[in-house]
């Protein structure tokens, strides 16, 4: 059947950037952790950057996760938040890829089909859908609870690439 892949998902955020954590094996996932890094809104952007940068350097290399997907930037009316956001977003991808693993991106509505069946839904939904798939998860933050929505996601399209791929083959 082979191994447990470990998938981290990653939700940024400047003030916030929620990580999940999730083993897929087969059809099945695994709650690894979940948690939150966090910044201090009074210190300067450069400096928030690095609190992110090394909070998530900590979560990869004390988790050692195969894979890594982010959530891809929305684009808002207030574009300073979104150049933020997206700063931080950058930070979200830069972390993993240093630690070598390939990061996949997906857009908000990917994540929720994926969990919630529709692509359109709010968290609360999000939030009751990765309780009922993984019963023994845990989340600090509604951030982590939407990390682990796109670690799921990205499960659920590992396997179907998987599955292609092998019916290419065979």
């Amino acid at each position: 059947m082979g191994e447990a892949i470990r998938i981290i998902g990653i939700d940024p955020g400047l003030r916030r950037t929620g990580w999940g954590i999730v083993e897929s094996l087969g059809n099945s996932l695994r709650f690894v952790a979940s948690g939150t890094v966090r910044s201090d809104d009074k210190a300067a952007l450069a400096m928030r950057l690095c609190q992110l940068h090394d909070g998530l350097a900590e979560v990869l290399h004390a988790a050692m996760p195969h894979e890594a997907a982010v959530e891809q930037t929305f684009v808002n009316k207030d574009a300073a938040a979104t150049l933020k956001l997206g700063q931080a977003r950058g930070i979200a991808m830069l972390v993993p890829a240093r630690a070598g693993l390939v990061v996949a991106e997906y857009a908000p509505n990917a994540v929720k089909k994926a969990v919630i069946g529709v692509g359109h839904g709010d968290k609360k939904q999000i939030h009751m859908m990765v309780k009922v798939l993984m019963p023994k998860a845990t989340f600090d933050s509604d951030d982590a609870a939407d990390a682990l929505a796109i670690a799921i996601c990205h499960a659920h399209h590992r396997q179907s690439i998987a599955y292609r791929l092998a019916a290419l083959a065979g």
